[in-house]
């Protein structure tokens, strides 16, 4: 969980996540280019003469349950030929026009007993991988500069650990805000299909209400959730036909039910946020950026329970400004925020050191 000010970036670490998960869909440089381009993702501080200038991501991944550090590493480095070019530096690429975001280096380690395995690695359009018989080879693939390799490899089979981690990385949900305005998706019935995860638009949350309630039929931490946000209140979900639609019913009139469309944004998001946070399957990791948007103060306690108890079906990564919501989820979820701060322009966790660990005199 993380908590600070306005314009401190909060919002960057969330996006560089889903840009790690751009790479596993090798759709990373066309993200890169929608944002503006490399000019407008690289740091804007002052840079060293004669290096390359490069954009790094890196995660470390455990795709199944154990304890100690993460067994895997994923690096991807982003760069432009222009900035090569005019520092007189080589630069290796396959094809790609002057201003695109490249690819420049990717690496899957595998850290085990103390050892290291590059299971992954890639400089410029030469990539090196690791089969299943544990053989390193060169791969002859004719990737462009705007392609990741992990995004390109599909050889479930021959490549075992990176279809793993490619499949865990694609399995990640984003959930930044739902559009609530009168022609929102979420407004109206959708199709009538078992959903077992709600999309990063909430447009199948009718689907997703109903595959919890008439397939699961569970629907105990459902009724929870609306009773902690909404006292005397209860959700209506229908069998559904063809279409799957939602409603709420509210003590002052309780022979009327309200319809999607006719619900405040505000109840519409939080029931948006409990789809996402109770469905019938949870991804392995679910990012909430500033869940807090157009909930009335009064939710945010039963916001952050609703988010401690999610936490132990999965993992969850929250960014918010609400000193509320982060004081609701560090009660229920046993979890201390992180402060996110400004240092020198950079964006930087309190307590962090370079080394990536944290003081010991931090919490």
């Amino acid at each position: 969980m993380f908590i600070g000010a306005n314009g401190v970036g909060k919002t960057n670490l969330y996006r560089a996540l889903q840009l790690i998960q751009a790479a596993a869909a090798g759709t990373l440089s066309r993200e890169l280019a929608a944002e503006g381009g490399m000019h407008s993702a690289l740091w804007a501080g002052k840079r060293q003469t004669k290096k390359p200038v490069r954009m790094k991501l890196m995660v470390g991944l455990t795709p199944a349950p154990t304890e100690g550090p993460p067994p895997y590493a994923y690096e991807v480095a982003a760069g432009l030929h222009f900035y090569e070019m005019r520092a007189g530096l080589p630069t290796p690429t396959g094809a790609a026009f002057p201003t695109e975001p490249q690819i420049k280096e990717e690496t899957l380690l595998f850290h085990h007993r103390g050892r290291q395995t590059k299971l992954l690695e890639r400089r410029g359009p030469a990539v090196f991988a690791r089969d299943a018989e544990g053989q390193r080879a060169e791969l002859g693939l004719d990737l462009m500069a705007s392609e990741t390799a992990l995004g390109a490899l599909q050889d479930a089979e021959r490549f075992p650990d990176l279809h793993l981690i490619r499949r865990a990385m694609l399995d990640w949900r984003f959930y930044h805000g739902f559009r609530t305005d009168m022609d929102a998706p979420l407004r109206r019935p959708c199709l009538a299909v078992a959903t077992p995860t709600l999309s990063s638009d909430a447009s199948d949350l009718a689907a997703v209400l109903a595959t919890l309630v008439h397939i699961r039929e569970d629907t105990e931490p459902l009724d929870r959730a609306i009773a902690d946000a909404f006292p005397g209140a209860r959700l209506e979900v229908p069998m559904p036909g063809k279409t799957a639609s939602f409603g709420m019913v509210f003590p002052e009139h309780p022979q009327r039910v309200f319809a999607a469309a006719e619900l405040s944004d505000g109840t519409l998001r939080y029931l948006a946020l409990a789809g996402a946070l109770l469905a019938y399957r949870l991804p392995a990791f679910v990012a909430l950026n500033e869940p807090e948007t157009s909930l009335h103060p009064e939710l945010l306690p039963a916001l952050g329970r609703l988010i401690a108890r999610a936490a132990s079906r999965t993992q969850v990564w929250v960014v918010t400004h609400s000193e509320i919501l982060a004081s609701a989820i560090a009660a229920h979820g046993n979890v201390a925020p992180l402060t996110v701060i400004k240092r020198d322009g950079e964006t930087w966790i309190e307590g962090l050191t370079l080394a990536g660990e944290f003081r010991e005199d931090e919490e």
